[in-house]
């Protein structure tokens, strides 16, 4: 059986992570807000860990939007200091 030759790897997509986390973080706030005044009724079917289980989930969304946003000021800087360090372009003319 004759192998397929390999192809290069497609270049990464880029997303706007600091919305997409920030869009998470918002959510997981939002459910808290909502089950908290259920709290009681919840706690008498055995679901009262539920409000904190999102509460716990917005407060780490809160760690991931900081490191999605360092990532992204990080990538930022090394772009600008690449462009900054390349010699121009010389025309062969």
């Amino acid at each position: 059986m004759p192998k397929t030759p390999l192809r290069p790897s497609p270049p990464p997509l880029e997303a706007n992570d600091v919305a997409i986390v920030g869009g998470g973080t918002v959510l997981w706030f939002v459910a808290f807000l909502v089950l908290l005044p259920f709290h009681n009724s919840l706690q008498r079917s055995g679901h009262g860990n539920w409000p904190w289980i999102c509460l716990a989930g917005g407060c780490l969304g809160l760690i991931g939007l900081w490191y999605c946003r360092a990532r992204r000021d990080a990538i930022r800087r090394s772009r600008e200091a690449a462009d900054t360090t390349e010699p121009p372009a010389t025309r062969l003319d």
